[in-house]
């Protein structure tokens, strides 16, 4: 049902008595959240349920240790007087080339048959690439928060205003590695999975590498999501001379990569930038031990009371730490909240925008801020050292191997920054930031 339709109606019931108007009060709040729990991005996917349940009882101020479950706690939210409900849909298959297609059908699903009012996903790129062109003003006029997909064009080619990105872009990423490129060489190459991810990264690298002073030794390396032998592709690297070779990659399929390397003695011609990945995949993947590497998040890092809660919560929940995109799910039910509670309770674009654009709150990482012109969240980056890995025991009778790392640079919100890149229409937006708007 379109958003047009919705308001028509809206009209025609100002007509009825107002014996209606406590009822819907208590009308819930539908966030539908899209995401993989069966494909090969199925662990962030978790990551992402988890961290934004917990953030939303975080905001909401309900201690889940109070209830007999977590699905007790979650009814018990109320956010601007309304209760809460969270509607998963999982679009993962084996198949990575349908991810976009099961996403855009999923998210329509949601719209049409659960009537929610905000979505919120992926971590596949392109899959929020469709949802951000299904909940844009021209479709069906929906909040669409975009996370933990990294692309760069969903707040800069790709934006429109009712898109917003509480997590990190790849040019954070890249941005917070660039910072440390005395430790690589002069020179670079990239090799990048052959998604909107991966070539977003790709370019995210080339911008921030290149404004350090590197060179590009040769074009982008591309390989399909479904490699499984990455000779080829890892010799073209090789064969390029570069000093640095960067490697983009994402889910499972990581492992196979990183045996590859070791196998074939790419650390014998050239150092490694890259960045970290979920705890099960580092562990199961060969080390690179003292290596240095960006980090979206690591339980260890953030020195915050937010982060404190965020762990101990997770641990008493799930017998596990807070992973890769815990956090910053969790960042994202706090802005909606804040957002949601701004607006009285008002989930239309109409109302959240301004309440979105410009917050500030205090999440896992530390201060957040949403960016007025293209809606990129800046929150503090890292950049660390890998360790190796130690077993762990996060409480009685629960250990775990987990990866150790050496914080080399926390890099402030301001100084990892991205360049604001909006196009067209919208780049006269960039310069609500310089204005301080």
């Amino acid at each position: 049902m379109k958003r047009s339709v919705v308001a028509i109606l809206c009209v025609l019931l100002l007509a009825v008595p107002l014996f209606g108007v406590q009822a819907q009060d208590e009308e819930p709040i539908r966030i539908g959240l899209v995401t993989d729990l069966s494909g090969w991005l199925s662990i962030y996917g978790f990551e992402q349920v988890n961290g934004f349940q917990l953030g939303l009882l975080y905001a909401a101020g309900v201690d889940p240790s109070e209830y007999e479950s977590l699905e007790e706690a979650l009814a018990a939210v109320r956010v601007a007087g309304r209760p809460v409900e969270i509607i998963v849909r999982d679009y993962g298959s084996e198949n990575p080339a349908a991810d976009a297609d099961n996403a855009a059908a999923a998210a329509r699903e949601l719209i049409e048959s659960e009537f929610v009012d905000i979505l919120f996903g992926t971590p596949n790129s392109g899959a929020a690439v469709q949802l951000q062109q299904i909940t844009s003003p021209d479709d069906f006029n929906m909040v669409f928060m975009a996370g933990p997909a990294a692309s760069p064009t969903l707040t800069g080619a790709g934006f429109n205003v009712n898109t917003f990105r509480v997590c990190r872009n790849t040019l954070q990423d890249a941005g917070s590695l660039a910072t440390q490129l005395d430790q690589f060489g002069e020179s670079f190459a990239v090799m990048a999975v052959d998604t909107d991810f991966g070539r977003g990264t790709a370019g995210a690298f080339e911008l921030a590498f290149g404004a350090a002073g590197a060179e590009k030794a040769r074009e982008t390396i591309l390989f399909p999501t479904d490699t499984v032998d990455f000779t080829p592709f890892l010799q073209q690297l090789m064969d390029s001379g570069a000093e640095t070779g960067i490697l983009v990659f994402a889910g499972v399929n990581s492992v196979a990569l990183f045996q590859q390397v070791f196998e074939l003695g790419v650390l014998d011609t050239m150092t490694l930038a890259t960045g970290t990945n979920s705890n099960d995949i580092v562990a199961a993947a060969p080390t690179l031990e003292n290596s240095i590497a960006y980090i979206v998040y690591n339980y260890t890092l953030p020195d915050t009371e937010v982060n404190d809660w965020m762990i101990e919560k997770h641990i008493e929940l799930f017998d596990d730490v807070p992973d890769l995109f815990t956090e910053c799910s969790f960042a994202t039910a706090q802005a909606l909240v804040a957002g949601l509670e701004a607006t009285g309770g008002d989930p239309f674009p109409e109302a959240m925008i301004p309440a979105l654009e410009g917050l500030n709150w205090e999440g896992p990482k530390g201060t957040y801020t949403i960016r007025a012109s293209d809606h990129q969240a800046l929150a503090n980056q890292y950049v660390i050292r890998f360790l190796g890995l130690q077993e762990t025991e996060i409480k009685d009778g629960v250990t775990l191997v987990l990866p150790q790392y050496e914080l080399i640079a926390d890099i402030s919100p301001e100084d990892s920054a991205p360049p604001c890149l909006l196009e067209g229409d919208f780049a006269e937006r960039c310069e609500m930031d310089m204005a301080g708007e």
